[in-house]
């Protein structure tokens, strides 16, 4: 039987909520063994001057945890 934990982590992109979500996912496989999963809690943009500066996700992140 595993046993998994979940973590929140935030992450950014000046592209998209996709480029946000793979950034995240990137850096928590080099301090987290056994990613699983992720689960998109909330998306937000920030806007300067009318336009799209940054897109920012919140996610939980699900690893397995070692016997």
């Amino acid at each position: 039987m595993a046993v998994a934990k979940i973590t929140e982590i935030q992450a950014s992109s000046a592209k998209s909520f996709e480029e946000a979500i793979k950034a995240g996912i990137t850096r928590a496989e080099k301090t987290l063994r056994n990613v699983s999963g992720a689960w998109i809690k909330s998306q937000k943009v920030v806007v300067k001057k009318g336009k799209i500066e940054e897109y920012r996700v919140l996610m939980k992140v699900t690893f397995v945890l070692d016997d």
